[in-house]
């Protein structure tokens, strides 16, 4: 199974077994399955280069305005003149540059240990925040990720933020209203909001 949340479930007795695609169990009834004998296994960072993909083109979705440039390419009309002509004048779909940007990342597991790594690499700077970061973790992650001392801190300073922690009652609204004001007023979701 992936995501599948199975914690209100009447689990049949016929399964032997219940194996996660992905990090985490948090969506299985573990203790339940425990109590019937029923092994309960992750296959943590499996997926871990395809959300790192997905979580960069979603970046790159946002710097460059990509959407709203599709949207306006597919409304054009006219000959080679108009056509240069409008889209001179379209001047919203420019966006922003990656290298010298701030991503944030929240949870530096193995997915967000990636998308840390290729942050750096496309020459962005990037804050990390991990209070329960393990010594691999820490251990295979880029000397140039800065260290935040709060989530605050991380949202105050980043232009884009990524969550990479499991879904738990102890995590569930971990970004609320009052963390999005916190935000830099250059992120992408405030930019969206002026």
């Amino acid at each position: 199974m992936r995501s599948q949340n199975l914690l209100n479930w009447k689990i049949p007795s016929s399964v032997k077994a219940i194996g996660r695609a992905g990090a985490g169990t948090n969506n299985i009834p573990v203790q339940d399955m425990n109590t019937r004998g029923v092994p309960v296994f992750n296959t943590p960072g499996a997926n871990a280069n395809a959300v790192k993909e997905l979580v960069l083109a979603g970046m790159f979705l946002a710097a460059r305005n990509l959407v709203p440039a599709l949207q306006f390419v597919e409304i054009l009309q006219g000959d080679d003149a108009s056509l240069n002509k409008q889209a001179e004048n379209e001047k919203t779909l420019s966006g922003i540059e990656l290298p010298g940007r701030t991503l944030g990342i929240i949870g530096l597991g193995e997915i967000g240990r990636l998308v840390a790594n290729a942050a750096i690499k496309l020459g962005m700077k990037v804050i990390g925040y991990d209070p329960k970061i393990t010594v691999d973790s820490a251990w295979s992650l880029s000397a140039e990720v800065k260290k935040a001392h709060s989530m605050g801190d991380l949202l105050r300073h980043s232009e884009f933020v990524t969550v990479h922690i499991p879904l738990l009652d102890s995590t569930h609204h971990l970004i609320d209203e009052k963390h999005v004001k916190m935000m830099n007023p250059k992120s992408k979701l405030q930019h969206k909001k002026q």
